[in-house]
């Protein structure tokens, strides 16, 4: 094995402590907070869209901090110009010419903070970032730093000034993962917590560093999949396009994100294999929000979520089979 390499154990591990640290600021939500890790180490992009004061921005800082990341926030408004994220040239009078002064993209962890409340112009300024990891500003191309996840937050309430994201940006994330309401003991777990700090601010302790999470993605890049479990997969998304409560399915893009995400979420819980169950797990994060309902439905309360839980129950799980 290579110098600054892990093993599948290593990479487990160490994935553990992450979710350890994370834990210390984040109460309960412990299944949502894997998927986050596992979209991360499958090297994708994470949409957090749940009601305000559910911990989604202090969960974004707390893995930038575990992972050792360098971390910026941008507050999306309406007023936000895609300059304000991407960086533009400026006059350096000095040296009478225009030099590129980078936006806060150009980091490890951005945290894109209420995505849904910026004009449609802005959004797509993260487009090329997010697939390509680089941005062109009057023609010229800048590489992002390595590596470059975005953990974005949209408030599903107040739709009033709000700019739903387009389909083609929507599926640029990996997973989408809701928190939900904490129970009435991790709630007052939330507000013991803050009592004993004696502050608001809330910090953990870096586990590794930027050099550190490409070498544990790079490691899970390295996990074998059964033929049959990344058949599963194709299943699944294919089944999305064939109900009829769907007028756009989930595309080859959303089998490839459940595929990666199960393989990370597989490392995550200890093993050097996929299961069906990995696939299970992952697949509202990955593939609900690549469906389009038809609109009829919308009074039946049918979303892309309850689609994905029908697929499931219909589409016949193979047999677990452990990979040597």
């Amino acid at each position: 094995m290579a110098e600054g390499e892990l093993t599948l154990d290593e990479v487990s591990a160490l994935s553990r402590q992450v979710l350890e640290r994370v834990g210390q600021a984040v109460v309960g939500k412990g299944e949502a907070l894997e998927l986050v890790l596992a979209g991360i180490l499958a090297g994708g992009h994470v949409l957090l869209e749940d009601y305000p004061g559910l911990a989604k921005t202090l969960a974004a800082r707390s893995f930038a901090q575990a992972l050792g990341l360098e971390f910026r926030r941008v507050q999306f408004t309406p007023d936000l110009l895609p300059s304000d994220v991407t960086g533009a040239f400026v006059y350096d009078q000095k040296e009478s010419e225009f030099v590129f002064r980078p936006g806060p993209i150009f980091t490890g962890l951005l945290l894109a903070d209420e995505i849904n409340r910026t004009p449609p112009k802005t959004q797509a300024a993260l487009l090329e970032s997010m697939q390509e990891h680089q941005v062109t500003v009057e023609g010229q191309t800048f590489p992002l730093p390595a590596p470059f996840h975005v953990l974005a937050t949209a408030n599903p309430v107040e739709y009033e000034g709000t700019y739903p994201l387009p389909e083609a940006q929507l599926d640029r994330f990996m997973l989408r993962i809701g928190f939900g309401y904490p129970t009435p003991a991790e709630e007052w777990e939330v507000l013991r917590r803050r009592m004993s700090r004696r502050r608001e601010d809330q910090t953990v302790e870096a586990v590794t560093d930027a050099a550190g999470l490409l070498a544990a993605q790079r490691t899970v890049e390295t996990v074998t999949v059964d033929d049959t479990v990344g058949q599963y997969c194709v299943d699944l998304a294919a089944a999305t396009r064939r109900d009829s409560q769907v007028l756009v399915g989930a595309s080859p893009r959303g089998s490839l994100a459940l595929l990666l995400t199960a393989r990370a979420y597989a490392v995550i819980r200890g093993r050097d294999y996929v299961v069906p169950e990995d696939v299970k797990a992952v697949a509202v994060a990955a593939l609900a929000h690549r469906i389009t309902v038809r609109p009829e439905l919308w009074l039946h309360e049918v979303t892309g979520a309850t689609v994905v839980r029908t697929v499931l129950g219909s589409v016949p799980t193979p047999p677990t089979v452990a990979v040597a």
